[in-house]
């Protein structure tokens, strides 16, 4: 496993120089100057508590969230890098943090625990957004970003010639022996995860899929494990970058079983209430994070080992945001 994954799994106590003196580089916020984001007198220092989990993807948001918010002249508190999903989101409706990107699937299945997903992303993120204020006072900004970040599984170029693969209903083809799958635990315990998955495509976890042929592992390690060969399918999201640096194929998903997992930001309705710009705020910025921006911010990461906070930066820089 590289360094830079250890560090977006919060493993390795990396250390960066700043003015004053030696901090964790996960709550390093360099500085910025406004640009297209200007300051809003309404955030002028409001506190804003931001978080993430702890993968490249969320923690590169994140940063984006800390540096407009900072760039608005918002006092912005960095506590990303949160290890799951759960514990992310029980930070913001525990009232611990107040803003956090958060994806239309994650929301609807594993925070309201609504079983079907919605096809149409507009309707998906509506839904999403009326239901969590109902039940939970969470707004949802709009407009979400187009990009999709949703479960995928990948093989490997000789995989995929050995046993003809092109989409998950293939997995069939593959012996039983042989239909191993490197997955995290998170995607093994989610009810649109790996049971879901398979029970979608006419298998069935313990018997056509021996539980011995599931290996659960860090997400991190996901990608190295199936590109080295551990396994035959490992769990992928649509907008890594190691997916093309290690030359994975990603199976398409014909029966459509993954829902749209597009991000929007999150927020508790009192800080909302407080500052009503945070919507404009963010609309600046949601519609230019496609999952092509996406992938390659990722790759920075995951494959060039850039610090996320430098990457969404720089990011932020090229599109006119800070300077």
């Amino acid at each position: 496993m590289r360094w830079r994954t250890l560090l977006a799994a919060g493993l390795v106590p990396v250390l960066a120089l700043t003015g004053c003196g030696l901090k964790p580089a996960s709550a390093f916020i360099p500085h910025v100057e406004p640009a297209g984001i200007r300051p809003i007198p309404g955030l002028e220092d409001a506190t804003i508590r931001v978080t993430s989990k702890e993968f490249t993807e969320q923690i590169i948001l994140g940063k984006i969230a800390v540096l407009a918010l900072t760039a608005a002249g918002a006092n912005a508190e960095d506590h990303t890098n949160v290890q799951g999903s759960v514990t992310a989101r029980k930070s913001i409706t525990g009232g611990d943090n107040d803003l956090a990107w958060e994806y239309t699937g994650t929301g609807w299945i594993t925070y309201l625990g609504e079983e079907n997903p919605i096809a149409d992303p507009q309707k998906q993120f509506e839904a999403v957004r009326d239901l969590d204020m109902k039940r939970n006072h969470i707004a949802w900004l709009a407009p979400p970003a187009p990009l999709n970040n949703t479960y995928a599984m990948a093989v490997t170029t000789a995989a995929q010639k050995k046993f003809g693969l092109s989409d998950l209903s293939d997995m069939t083809k593959v012996p039983a022996g042989q239909r191993t799958f490197c997955v995290d635990p998170e995607f093994f315990s989610r009810n649109d995860g790996l049971r879901g998955m398979l029970k979608a495509y006419g298998l069935s976890y313990g018997s056509s899929v021996p539980a011995t042929n599931v290996r659960q592992m860090s997400s991190g390690v996901v990608y190295n494990a199936t590109s080295g060969g551990k396994c035959t399918f490992g769990e992928v999201f649509t907008t890594d970058g190691r997916i093309e640096a290690l030359h994975l194929h990603v199976l398409s998903d014909s029966k459509h079983f993954f829902p749209n997992y597009n991000p929007a930001i999150t927020v508790r309705e009192s800080v909302l209430r407080a500052h009503p710009e945070l919507t404009a705020l963010f609309a600046k910025i949601s519609p230019k994070l496609t999952t092509t921006v996406m992938r390659s911010l990722n790759s920075k990461v995951d494959v060039n080992g850039d610090d996320p906070v430098f990457v969404a930066r720089d990011w932020m820089r090229d599109q006119g945001l800070v300077k």
